[in-house]
Order: structure tokens, then sequence, then C-alpha cells
């Protein structure tokens, strides 16, 4: 017995060749060209409707906090990696004011320590290292406070861009390997299927 398929799927998962997709979309399947083909991308970096692959650090940041709180669409490799190194670099000076003023209390409580009686002049913290600490927290905690959300939305459409739904993203709160499964995943190339996530 043979059978005849009437429908082409084909049409309805483009390729990506000329002349393929549904009928009367002039090569163009489901969801434009792409779907289930090559992967569709922004041809300018200012269409943030579109993932733009091959972005620049420039292009990446800009985009980053343009889409702040966008939850749809995708976002390329290129633009997810770049906003973090973004935000590390933000969180540099911050850190090192923190960790000098840290260990400047360190320093104090070791030389407290060594003199029992309490002769030397170094009894506890100095000023300076409480105020190094408090600026260094303080200014990490207003940066970790306002690319909270852009983060949370990049991430979210970085893993719409590699076919995952958004909410995988609460995978990371598991316990021990939850960071680990979140990375794999952001580091997981572009899909596709992940068209559908589109605005």
């Amino acid at each position: 017995m043979k059978v005849i398929m009437s429908y082409d799927a084909n049409a309805a998962y483009n390729s990506g060749a000329p002349g393929q997709g549904a009928p009367g979309a002039a090569g163009q399947g489901y969801g434009g060209q792409g779907f289930g083909g090559a992967r569709r991308g922004a041809a300018s970096p200012d269409d943030l409707s579109l993932p733009l692959y091959g972005a620049s650090f420039g292009q990446a940041v800009k985009r980053f906090f343009k889409n702040y709180v966008n939850f749809k669409g995708r976002a390329s490799r290129s633009e997810y990696w770049f906003a973090y190194l973004f935000i590390g670099l933000l969180m540099i000076v911050p850190a090192i004011l923190y960790s000098i003023g840290l260990g400047m209390m360190g320093a104090s409580a070791s030389m407290a320590a060594a003199d029992p009686y309490g002769m030397s002049a170094a009894a506890g913290p100095s000023g300076g290292s409480i105020a190094l600490t408090a600026i260094g927290g303080i200014l990490m905690g207003i940066i970790g406070l306002a690319v909270l959300l852009p983060q949370l939305a990049i991430s979210w459409r970085r893993l719409h861009d590699g076919n995952f739904p958004g909410p995988m993203w609460f995978l990371g709160l598991i316990p021990g390997v939850g960071g680990i499964i979140v990375l794999v995943l952001m580091i997981m190339p572009s899909k596709p299927e992940g068209q559908r996530f589109d605005v």
C-alpha cells in the first residue's frame, strides 16, 4: 500500500532555501525565513524586535538598556555575554573598594588578636576600612538593583533564542547545580525554532 501525503512539511518549516515556504508567502515558512531552517536576526542594531547576531560590545550594551524590561522576543549569545561583561566591569571598582576595606579590617583584627593586652594602637578596625567597605558595598548594591530587571529580561530572551521557555531561568534557584544548569542553557546555540517567541 502506498501512502500519498498532500501536506508538504518543507512548506511549513522553511529550510531557508529560496522558493520554499508556505504557499503564497514568497519563500517564507512559518514565522518567516528560518523557522526550522536558518535563524532570523535583526538587520540593524536599532531593530529590537529580533536578536542581533554578532553584536559588538557597544551594540549589546545599548540593546541591553533599551530592552530594559522586555521579556518577549529573543537575545543572541553576543548580546547576552557582552551585557554580562559590561555588568562585571561596572562591579570592578566597588568590589575592589569593598575587598580593600575588608582586608584592612582583617589586618586590624589580626593585630588586635596578636596583642592580648590591648597595648597596640590598632585595637579595632579603622574608620577608613569601615568607610571603604561601606562605600564598596553600597555601590555594589545600587548597581545590582539597577541591573536586576534587565539581567533577568536578557536571560529570559536568551533562553527563548535557544528555544527554551523563559521560566527555565528559575532552575538557577536549585541549590548546588541550578547555576550550572542555567549556564549551560545560556551557552547553547541559537535555534531557529526559537522564533516562536518573537513578538
